[in-house]
């Protein structure tokens, strides 16, 4: 996992100093940042705009948004932790540990949403 994020970080270090010298002449890190970052989120509006207004039109769209904003909040945390373990030391900072923890997430979703669908048929079948 360390590789990894080090990659990352010199792949970003990389890209960041391409746009500084292409775009960023003259600029600070500070305004080369609001600029960066604020086309990237504003572009990001966009897209996740369009794909929760098409969701929104599912018969399932509020399970299916709430599925999206938790897994991308168990992301976050389980990287959190990872880095967590790297830098107090109380672990192993390991890609296949944040792995394990979204399966987990994944598993324990699919487990209520296996049960949810059941349900539903059963209450369809009382119902007629």
């Amino acid at each position: 996992m360390k590789e990894a994020i080090m990659l990352i970080v010199d792949l970003i270090n990389d890209i960041h100093d391409a746009i500084a010298g292409t775009f960023g002449a003259g600029m600070t890190d500070k305004e080369l940042h609001f600029w960066i970052f604020g086309i990237l989120g504003i572009v990001t509006f966009f897209i996740v705009y369009i794909v929760f207004k098409i969701l929104s039109k599912i018969k399932w769209s509020i399970a299916i948004l709430a599925f999206l904003y938790t897994f991308t909040v168990m992301i976050v945390l389980v990287f959190a932790v990872e880095i967590q373990q790297a830098y107090t030391q109380r672990g192993n900072m390991e890609f296949a540990d944040a792995v394990m923890g979204l399966w987990g997430f994944i598993v324990f979703f699919a487990v209520y949403a296996v049960i949810g669908i059941i349900g539903y048929f059963i209450y369809k079948a009382f119902k007629k």
